[in-house]
Formats: C-alpha cells, sequence, structure tokens
C-alpha cells in the first residue's frame, strides 16, 4: 500500500500498548486517541501515532477511513489478522450473533481497499496471516494440518457477502453483483470495477437491447442443453455450415468483439470491455430476426447453437448475464 515498512512495523508494535494503562481501563472509548497522544509525547513519528489511533478505523459506516499509508497498512493486518484468526479456530458469525464485530471488520477491510483505491488479492493475504499466526509450521504443513484452503474459501464467500451489502448501499443493484462475481475473485477494487462498469451500460438503450438478446441467446441455449447435454455446442463453428447472412455476420462480429474485449481486459479497462460487448447489439438483434435456431438440419442447428455458445463464452468473460434480472 506504499507504506514505510519500518514505520508500519513500529505502529504495529505500538498499536495496542495504550489497553494497558489506566485512562483506557477507565474509559475504552479512547483507545487509540489516548495511544497518539502517548507515542507523540515520547517523539515517535508522526504516521506512527496516525497509525495508532487509526488503525481501529473505520468502526462504523459513518466513520472515515484511514488514508495515510502506515495507518492503511496497519489497519489492514490488524483486521485481516483478526478475521483468519476467528475464523482458524471455527468462530464465526451465526445469524445476528457478531460478538467480535467481525462482520464490522470486514466491511472495514472492504471500505479501506475500495475508498483508497488499493489492489489487494484477499487470498494471498488470507495466507500471510495464517503463516504469521503459525511461525513454527511450513507453509504445506500449515495447509495440512489446519485445512485453511478450506476456511480461507469460507472466509472469500464472507468478504463477498460483505461486498454485497457494501455495493448495495452505494446504489448497485443486487443481480448485477452476482453477475460479475465468481467464488474465486478476491481483488475487491476489480469486482467494484466490473459492477459500476455493467450497471452503466445496463443504463443505455443499447446496453438493455443487448441484455434482451443476450439472454434470449442463453435461454435458448440452456434450453437445448438440457436436452443433448451441458456443453454440448462448446465446440468451435462451422464456418462452412452457416447459411443466412444475419449468422454469418454474427459470427464475424462476435469474432471482433471478443478481440476488443480481451485487449480491454488485458488492461483492466472494464468500461471499455463493456463498451465493446454492445457492438453486439444489431448482429444480435438480425440474428433472431431472420434465424430459427433449431433447424431440421441437426448439423444446422448444432452449429447454430456453437454460435450462441461461442456468445455466452464472450460474455461470461465480463459477466453471467442470465444472473441479470430483464
Amino acid at each position: 500500500v506504499g507504506a514505510d515498512p519500518a514505520k508500519a512495523v513500529r505502529a504495529a508494535h505500538l498499536a495496542k500498548a495504550d489497553l494497558t494503562t489506566a485512562i483506557v481501563g477507565e474509559f475504552p472509548e479512547v483507545q487509540g486517541a489516548m495511544g497518539r497522544t502517548y507515542a507523540l509525547m515520547q517523539g515517535e513519528d508522526p504516521s506512527v501515532a496516525a497509525a495508532i489511533e487509526d488503525h481501529y478505523k473505520p468502526q462504523g459506516p459513518s466513520d472515515a477511513v484511514p488514508t495515510d499509508p502506515v495507518a492503511i497498512a496497519v489497519a489492514l493486518a490488524d483486521k485481516l489478522d483478526t478475521l483468519t484468526g476467528f475464523w482458524a479456530i471455527d468462530e464465526k458469525p451465526t445469524g445476528s450473533k457478531d460478538p467480535y464485530a467481525l462482520r464490522r471488520a470486514a466491511l472495514g477491510v472492504i471500505r479501506i481497499v475500495v475508498e483508497n483505491g488499493l489492489r489487494v488479492k484477499l487470498s494471498m493475504q488470507f495466507l500471510n496471516a495464517s503463516m504469521n499466526q503459525n511461525t513454527s509450521l511450513r507453509e504445506a504443513e500449515i495447509l495440512e494440518e489446519k485445512g485453511e484452503k478450506l476456511y480461507h474459501a469460507d472466509l472469500l464467500s464472507f468478504f463477498h457477502d460483505r461486498l454485497k451489502v457494501f455495493l448495495r448501499d452505494t446504489g448497485a443493484r443486487h443481480d448485477l453483483i452476482d453477475a460479475v462475481l465468481s467464488e474465486t475473485d478476491d481483488d475487491l477494487l476489480l469486482i467494484v470495477a466490473r459492477v459500476r462498469a455493467l450497471q452503466s451500460l445496463l443504463e443505455t438503450e443499447t446496453g438493455a437491447t443487448l441484455l434482451a438478446g443476450t439472454k434470449r441467446a442463453l435461454n435458448i441455449l440452456a434450453a437445448e442443453e438440457k436436452k443433448d447435454g451441458a456443453g454440448a455446442f462448446d465446440h468451435p463453428v462451422d464456418p462452412a455450415a452457416l447459411i443466412e447472412p444475419s449468422e454469418k455476420e454474427l459470427r464475424a462480429v462476435l469474432g471482433a468483439v471478443a478481440h476488443h474485449v480481451d485487449d480491454h481486459l488485458a488492461r483492466e479497462d472494464y468500461a471499455g470491455a463493456f463498451s465493446a460487448l454492445a457492438a453486439l447489439r444489431p448482429a444480435i438483434d438480425a440474428f433472431f430476426e431472420a434465424v430459427m435456431v433449431n433447424a431440421d438440419d441437426a448439423a444446422v442447428r448444432a452449429n447454430r447453437l456453437a454460435l450462441l455458445s461461442a456468445l455466452r463464452a464472450t460474455t461470461r468473460k465480463l459477466a453471467d448475464f442470465s444472473k441479470i434480472a430483464g
């Protein structure tokens, strides 16, 4: 996160020291604030002192997140250490019960990452935290003995649930979040970028029409896969078996769009990727106006369904359109 490592280590070392003082024992609400005061009085670096106070933040939806790199580093480390530790001993929130404020800790991580525009791979941070909590064990022994991979996946799912709450509170639609989110997504900033880019696309007439055409294609494909088996049409389209001009056009446009989408994704330009996807709209509309997918000729039918499968593969690079309402 761009913090000075030595300052971050020093701030982490002192972060909880004020909890042993009489004044914090008497007035718990001044934890952190007293730590900062003591740190400044003994001549600590201002960034270290600020981190001692700010590493508890945010403590609620209206609380500001830390913005100084040292405070960010210590705040993230503290919250991730807490979460991985509680997951390791199988002490997770249940229903409305969350005595250790673990939901607040996860939401704090999300807000710090998103509001500061940070790129953080959560899976790697879970592993780092586990390693630090088990310093006498090698990585392989930890994974074997305590099953970190299992609880890391569950913890990531917990973060996904908190992220949905955070995004809904900022005005994002729940179905769009489900559409872009996969079980292994662990870069919160990229998830948020995809959701916002998808929402921007669907707010346009082109996006709404594209969604309708794509969902029609996905519904036909899903129905035919029930008969022929899942993935039955996930094979290359045979250009020689394309009869109608509109299906030839869809194949050509799809190839170009897939290339542009890949190019934008390589640069993590999700707005550009969704914009490139919008170019499919006229070709999809023309295809359904002129073509009967389930032709009497079995080879023609299979080829047209393969074309719809290619459309699904391209759109799924960005989102699962079948999960979007409308």
